[in-house]
Parts: structure tokens; sequence; C-alpha cells
């Protein structure tokens, strides 16, 4: 009996780890917005916005543009998806997040201070069955205001 289990274990076994390694999408690509399918929440859309993303498992590197009324902002960023906390510094100023894996879907934790407010922002990105498509479901909140967007980003 005891070797039956045993057995069973090593062959389930690699098929277990590789179900579970398949659930972590590959995210790599250049990201363009498809402002059509997103929703800003109340709040205009930009004119831009890319991401170029690299990402080698647990390694993940976001470069993005994000262009409106505002003017144009850009930021390069680098995380781990391992849940450690990544320190990040943009023009916005210095920002920590956290990034870990909710089944296929890529979390993001952001904090920051601007100008002496601590807002939180989740980033949660779901990539498509086919991979042309990337949908963030973004969430945002501070002592003055909270609210939730839909971006969906098709690969170019």
């Amino acid at each position: 009996m005891r070797a039956i289990k045993l057995t069973l274990i090593l062959v389930l076994l690699p098929a277990l780890c590789a179900s579970y390694a398949a659930a972590k999408p590959n995210l790599t690509g250049n990201w363009k917005l498809n402002a059509a399918k997103s929703d800003f929440g109340g709040m205009p859309a930009p004119s831009r916005f890319e991401q170029k993303i690299t990402h080698n498992e647990p390694d993940l590197k976001v470069s993005m543009v994000f262009a409106g009324d505002f003017g144009e902002f850009s930021a390069d960023s680098v995380y781990t998806t391992d849940g450690k906390e990544c320190v990040n510094t943009s023009s916005m100023g210095q920002s920590k997040s956290t990034v870990n894996w909710e089944g296929d879907t890529l979390v993001i934790v952001t904090k920051m201070d601007m100008q002496g407010n601590e807002i939180t922002m989740t980033n949660k990105y779901t990539l498509s069955e086919d991979g042309k498509a990337v949908t963030i479901q973004g969430h945002f909140s501070s002592s003055q205001a909270e609210g939730d967007s839909k971006i969906v980003m098709d690969k170019e």
C-alpha cells in the first residue's frame, strides 16, 4: 500500500507542479491602450498609454508612458513577484510595491506619498486566453478620494 501511495505521489507531483507553473502567464510584450474597451471610472481617457513589460518569473520590469491633458509621464519600475517590497523612484517620487500572484492574476499593490497624502494603488493584470490582450483592474484610495478603473491593452 505504501509503495502505491509513493508511486502516485511521484507520478502526480510533476503534473501538479506543471499546472502551478502554467497558472502564471508571461506578460512580456509591448502593450498599447484600447480606449474603446477601457473604463477610467469617470476620469478622462489618456491620449496615450503604453507599457513595455519584460517578465522573466520572478523578475518583472514595466516601462510605461502615460499622456493626457496634464502632460506626459513616463516611469520604469522593477519588481519581483515573490511578495517582497520593491522600491522605485520616478518624477512623482518614491513608491513601494509588493507583487504576487492570485491564481493567474498578477497583483501589484503600490503605496506612495504625494504631498503628505498616502495613496494606495492596486492593479490586477489578467492576460487573455489568446495572449493578445491584458486587462488591468485598478483601484486607488487616499484620504481624499478613491476609485476604480478597467484598462484593456492590446499587444503590438
